[in-house]
């Protein structure tokens, strides 16, 4: 038995996405937003994808979300803790799984057991890999989170001569990776994000310095001027650098590095205010039903509270699906949903397990499809739109899509 409401999620779009944002990667030039920088796209490594599958494939469903990404040549994914990864693992995933999420208070057998590479953000994390990596008799891959702005994980940019020779000494832990996270990459007017990229490539120049002392070679400062620290490291030894989400990846090139980081962009959205160009095509859409039609007299009330009042008789379609599904209270008299093609107007409280819509003038019976993310005849509604209109992102519309909701594989 399968709800009436429920969510389908079109994997061959989701792999279309994947293809042509590598397809982008690969064309770009690799000039940034300063017109200063005129470095040729190939003098640095070719740029690949980390495909981030985190909660639960950002509502879509991580095992099948993963396994069609693998399919569709991602090599690495990532997710926000062991937790995760270990899912991804019992659902037959093969690929490189990064775990973002803070280590120092988890249980890390799970990076052993499940094969995960885990991100070291603070000198806490770096004892307790260490220990467990010494318990194992292993050595393990690890990514360096440097916190250049965002202040929550990292080591610190400008400490990192201080925290970071222990972590870099540990005889059981290999530097993979360095990365960092941008605060502000959706607010072009903010100038962090160009703040934050400055700090980033001095960091990297910075540990070259480290890498220099660790094979006993002359260490010697890097200037201040590089504008790509990723030249910096030895080809032997030197780990990738990334640090570009969605919205970095559409704002500047610059960030690119070896790695990008999608997840909204895979999923076929772009974060809000930013616009592309790439053709991408919403992976998932929201469906239901409708399940009564009901006719109110002017000057009656609907739904908790009587918030909506007919000013003269009305039809009113019920449809399954409330807050308990993820859909926000906040829709109640500004959300819209499709119905004969049409957009309807949400009206009355959203209530945990139904909302109610005026279709007035339509020709609605039960039975009838309702949209309430995705395209009836001409008319359109993404989950850009709906988080607009309750003034919310599109990744908490996405992520909030309810665990009752069936999600139906196409």
């Amino acid at each position: 038995m399968i709800r009436p409401t429920v969510a389908r999620v079109d994997l061959n779009a989701l792999k279309t996405n994947y293809r042509y944002l590598a397809a982008h990667i690969a064309a770009g030039t690799g000039v940034g937003a300063d017109p200063a920088d005129s470095r040729p796209h190939d003098s640095r490594p070719l740029t690949t994808i980390i495909a981030v599958v985190k909660a639960n494939a950002y509502g879509h469903g991580a095992p099948q979300v993963a396994r069609a990404l693998e399919g569709a040549g991602a090599t690495t994914l990532a997710c926000a803790d062991i937790e995760e990864g270990a899912a991804l693992r019992a659902a037959g995933v093969r690929a490189e799984i990064l775990v973002f999420g803070a280590l120092s208070v988890s249980d890390l057998d799970g990076l052993f057991d499940c094969r995960l590479t885990p991100t070291i953000s603070t000198p806490g994390a770096a004892r307790a890999v260490q220990a467990a990596a010494a318990k194992y008799h292993q050595r393990i891959r690890y990514h360096l989170k440097i916190d250049t702005g965002m202040n929550r994980l990292g080591f610190r940019f400008d400490n990192l001569r201080r925290t970071l020779p222990d972590l870099l000494a540990s005889p059981n832990l290999d530097l993979d990776a360095v990365y960092t996270h941008f605060a502000t990459a959706d607010n072009p007017e903010s100038p962090h994000f160009n703040e934050q990229r400055v700090r980033f490539d001095r960091a990297v120049a910075e540990l070259q310095t480290f890498n220099r002392k660790e094979r006993g070679e002359r260490s010697e400062e890097i200037g201040t001027s590089i504008h790509s620290p990723v030249s910096a490291f030895s080809a032997a030894k030197r780990p990738y650098v990334h640090a570009a989400n969605s919205a970095a990846l559409l704002r500047d090139s610059r960030v690119w590095y070896d790695r990008v980081r999608p997840g909204l962009l895979l999923y076929g959205l772009v974060p809000p205010p930013l616009a592309s160009t790439i053709p991408l095509t919403p992976v998932m859409t929201l469906h239901s039903r409708v399940v009564a039609v009901k006719g109110v007299r002017a000057g009656e009330g609907v739904g908790y509270g009587l918030k909506f009042n007919a000013e003269s008789p009305a039809s009113i379609a019920i449809i399954p699906a409330g807050y308990a599904d993820g859909l926000d209270l906040r829709l109640s008299g500004r959300g819209v949903v499709l119905i004969r093609g049409r957009r309807v107007p949400i009206v009355g409280a959203v209530s945990m397990d139904m909302l109610t819509a005026d279709v007035t003038g339509l020709d609605v019976s039960p039975g009838d499809e309702v949209v309430l993310i995705g395209s009836q005849g001409q008319e359109r509604i993404d989950a850009r739109e709906m988080a607009a209109t309750i003034g919310t992102i599109p990744y908490e519309v996405l992520c909030r899509i309810g665990s009752r909701i069936e999600r139906v594989y196409d």
